[in-house]
């Protein structure tokens, strides 16, 4: 069984294209739109969301068969065919030229895998195994849903507000990781699921002081 490294990869205005348009390419197509890639689609059929998105000039579509030119300039790509032969193909060539290739539901073509994830605003947790079984994934996935809630969203966007006063305020490393630890640690995470606003506050003097 192939290792493969963990990383998160920033796609924002990346030109990334996606071979079919059935409802498996339309969940990737939704995946790559929400990390803000450059989404380029080509199929000689769209579902009705594809359409849609199209319409809204939220992805560009060709709508034909796919042709090796396809791959010029593209720096990601995801086979959503049901045409072992021509998933192949593409893969073969994007291997041989160094882009990031994922065939859905068959990890040997691939050079990347794409993991279940749970979001939770900047929270991403992120869930592979390593092609064995996604299904399992999915129900990790769904379990961890049930643990990290919105509060992790909210608590997360006043971590990333305190953090340059923090940095500014705390020069010394040591003492600017305790009040990090001290933010972490406390109870302000109960107190966002709970709407105490007004302790969360108290909350985070009380730390920056301590």
């Amino acid at each position: 069984m192939n290792k493969y490294f963990p990383v998160n990869i920033n796609l924002k205005s990346q030109k990334c294209l996606v071979v079919g348009g059935g409802l498996v390419a339309e969940r990737k197509v939704l995946s790559l739109i929400e990390c803000e890639a450059k989404v380029v689609i080509v199929t000689p059929k769209l579902t009705a969301k594809l359409k849609h998105l199209h319409e809204e000039n939220k992805i560009e579509c060709i709508n034909r068969s796919f042709e090796m030119s396809d791959l010029e300039e593209v720096f990601l790509v995801i086979c959503a065919t049901n045409n072992e032969a021509l998933n192949k193909q593409i893969a073969d060539k994007c291997l041989e030229d160094s882009i990031l290739v994922n065939v859905v539901d068959d990890p040997s073509k691939c050079n990347f895998l794409v993991p279940a994830v749970v979001r939770q605003g900047p929270l991403c947790i992120s869930i592979s195994t390593g092609g064995a079984s996604p299904v399992l994934a999915r129900k990790i996935r769904e379990d961890l849903e049930k643990e990290y809630g919105l509060e992790y969203s909210g608590f997360l966007e006043l971590l990333r507000e305190i953090r340059p006063e923090i940095i500014n305020k705390y020069k010394d490393p040591e003492v600017r990781k305790r009040v990090f630890e001290c933010l972490v640690y406390s109870d302000i995470l109960d107190l966002i699921r709970n709407g105490d606003n007004e302790l969360v506050r108290e909350r985070i003097i009380q730390c920056l002081e301590k």
